[in-house]
């Protein structure tokens, strides 16, 4: 028998968790209460039992409970004292408050990406760059407040979103406030604090002249396209380059934001940038209030708007948000928290590996398929190759064959 390389006394899920300090965990039991008229099943379990049914995807109550039923020796190591039954766990995501998962993922930020950078150092644009959209999750229920035009039916799906501040260079959400689906996505803007110098791309949707006004004082640069209905003066124009006309730039023009008309009307300085689309000629208006950078730096800043897209559709796909474990509000912004913690301890996992690059992809398969085996996580991911350095097929036992 080939000794393992790579076997560990804990399991993939201990070594995981070990990342969320359980002194953190107690602070926030004790402000939000949550341990309180329970007497077996403890927040820390409802926390790792909603942490194993996002990491193994989870469609049921019955699934998560009987997996949990299986691996039941394994357990201990992850610190549970309770198993739940489907009712228990079912009553918990109904009453337990769902603040202290929101709150513990940003205290897990704030822990592992929250360090103040070097103020000496000169900063990129990617490492200034800050990017805010939402994220619409579709529910078969009208569980939460439904979304957009009602159909011929009458009835319509209930909706929950997910309103997003991301650090472009970290690929992890900053900031996350959950709403019902018919919530504008404008209320994240008085909830978000940019430091001077930052730079915040969003679509037009997020268009409100007095946070951006307000932003400007501040000396943080904002980058979005131009709402079809908007009001403008324009003062004057900017020479286009050579190479800006053939790269798409088709207007540089500096303009006056607001009706002239109204008086009660912020208006607003902004500088606005006709771009023409190479490949799908596509014209597009951008709007900034910065006057210097190049047209096509401000073209590309709002090309990068498009990561946090990718960031929606990797938990999407990654973790159970299509099939939910209750019927209502709190249970489906449990579940939510949980698969944003669930992707965030992912990436630490990704950030602190240092031998050898790992898709998101494969790193998060690898986790879900063994979770619970005894394997040292960060000895394999650094050296995978170690195994085949070690495979000796002659050490190998082959049982005989008895009818051969």
């Amino acid at each position: 028998m080939i000794k393992n390389t790579f076997f560990t006394g804990q399991p993939i899920f201990t070594q995981l968790l070990k990342f969320i300090p359980q002194a953190q965990v107690g602070k926030l039991v004790a402000q939000f209460q949550t341990d309180h008229y329970y007497k077996k099943f403890k927040t820390y379990d409802h926390l790792v039992t909603m942490l194993y049914t996002c990491f193994h995807g989870c469609k049921s109550l019955r699934e998560v409970t009987t997996g949990m039923q299986v691996s039941f020796s394994k357990l201990k190591h992850l610190g549970m004292h309770y198993i739940p039954r489907r009712s228990t766990l079912s009553d918990a995501n109904k009453a337990r408050s769902e603040a202290f998962f929101g709150k513990l993922y940003h205290g897990l930020y704030s822990y592992y990406y929250g360090s103040f950078p070097d103020s000496r150092k000169k900063k990129t644009i990617t490492e200034r760059l800050f990017i805010i959209d939402s994220m619409t999750i579709h529910l078969f229920s009208d569980i939460m407040k439904a979304m957009g035009i009602k159909p011929v039916n009458g009835k319509c799906k209930g909706g929950a979103k997910a309103h997003v501040l991301m650090k472009a260079e970290e690929d992890v959400p900053r900031f996350i406030d959950l709403t019902h689906g018919t919530k504008n996505d404008k209320i994240i803007l008085d909830k978000i604090t940019l430091e001077p110098g930052s730079i915040v791309v969003f679509d037009r949707g997020y268009n409100n002249y007095v946070k951006m006004a307000e932003w400007g004082k501040q000396g943080v640069i904002w980058v979005t396209r131009m709402i079809n209905t908007a009001s403008f003066v324009t003062q004057g124009s900017n020479p286009i380059s050579v190479r800006q006309k053939q790269n798409g730039v088709l207007a540089d023009e500096n303009i006056l934001m607001g009706r002239p008309s109204n008086k009660k009307t912020t208006k607003l300085v902004a500088r606005k940038i006709t771009y023409k689309h190479a490949e799908s000629g596509e014209i597009f208006e951008f709007i900034t209030n910065n006057m210097k950078m190049s047209s096509l730096t401000i073209a590309d800043i709002y090309k990068k708007r498009w990561q946090i897209e990718l960031l929606f559709k990797r938990i999407k796909q990654s973790y159970p948000l299509k099939y939910f474990l209750g019927d209502n509000e709190n249970a489906i912004k449990i579940q939510i928290w949980c698969s944003l913690i669930t992707d965030l301890l992912v990436k630490i996992v990704q950030s602190k590996i240092r031998k050898r690059k790992w898709s998101y992809a494969n790193l998060s398969s690898i986790i879900r398929l063994h979770l619970m085996s005894y394997v040292n996580l960060f000895g394999f991911l650094n050296n995978p190759d170690k195994v085949f350095n070690n495979y000796d097929e002659s050490k190998i036992h082959h049982q005989l064959n008895l009818y051969t």
